[in-house]
């Protein structure tokens, strides 16, 4: 079991500690202003890019992410979005490596179909293999399956990222029993990839003990995404201040705030 260190306020991961566990997309905005104000807003330090999707210099002609979101002040966490098998997922991140001078941290999701977008985790644990032994800094999106996450720090994945629920879907943590399980066994960071929907989802992982959230729709596609971003990162520090502080245990019977000794009659 990871132990987590009270004094230790940022999030470690490959072995760079980052002030924020907030992690954020740059995707479904309405434009490269949005993105750069929400990211701002939200406090996130790291900041994850579909390189299937999302120009980061292979377009010279096209407006480039990395002017809104530069990698002087952010660091950007390429991911396989739209890969549906382990060689695509491999070449997608080793196109990355190019891109960003041999930029070592990414995501990898290898996705089933694209009506769930549920991980094909086969694929995933293929690929995963396949990249650590590359030199890569893997954090995978995976199912809550605890044995399947387990393989995945064994293969030496550097976080393991189960879904809350589908991703875009808002649903929030549908199964936090699994969640406990893997986040009880993991000595690599835990953080919750796709399917939170508003600030008190986020704020339930980090209670239950995960060390970060990423998310992108809950943000891009609320109303108000700088206002929503500001709310989810206030939500995370809550959420992981609460874990830190030790809640009190849940109770079938009625105790007092006050006590009753020594009470005047």
């Amino acid at each position: 079991m990871k132990t987590n260190d009270s004094q230790q306020s940022g999030l470690t991961i490959a072995g760079k500690t980052y002030r924020s566990r907030l992690l954020v997309g740059s995707g479904k905005y309405k434009d490269l202003d949005e993105t750069r104000r929400a990211t701002e807003a939200s406090g996130a330090d790291i900041i994850t890019v579909a390189i299937r999707r999302v120009n980061i210099g292979q377009d010279p002609n096209a407006p480039n992410l990395l002017d809104a979101v530069p990698p002087s002040q952010y660091t950007i966490l390429p991911n396989t979005a739209g890969c549906y098998n382990a060689k695509d997922a491999v070449y997608t991140l080793q196109l990355a490596r190019e891109l960003l001078n041999g930029h070592k941290l990414v995501k990898l999701e290898v996705l089933g179909d694209e009506k769930t977008l549920f991980p094909n985790m086969p694929e995933t644990l293929k690929a995963a293999e396949t990249l650590v032994k590359d030199g890569f800094d893997v954090m995978v999106y995976c199912s809550d399956d605890p044995i399947q996450a387990k393989m995945l720090e064994e293969i030496g994945c550097c976080a393991v990222m189960p879904l809350a629920s589908l991703i875009g879907s808002g649903m929030g943590i549908l199964n936090p029993w699994n969640l406990s399980l893997i986040i009880e066994q993991a000595r690599v960071p835990v953080l919750v990839d796709a399917g939170v929907g508003t600030a008190s989802d986020a704020a339930i992982a980090m209670e239950l003990g995960c060390d970060g959230v990423l998310m992108n729709t809950a943000i891009a596609g609320a109303q108000d995404p700088i206002r929503m971003a500001r709310a989810m990162k206030l939500a995370v520090e809550a959420g992981r201040e609460a874990f830190l502080a030790g809640r009190i245990p849940r109770k079938f019977a009625a105790s007092p705030s006050s006590p009753m000794a020594g009470r005047i009659a």
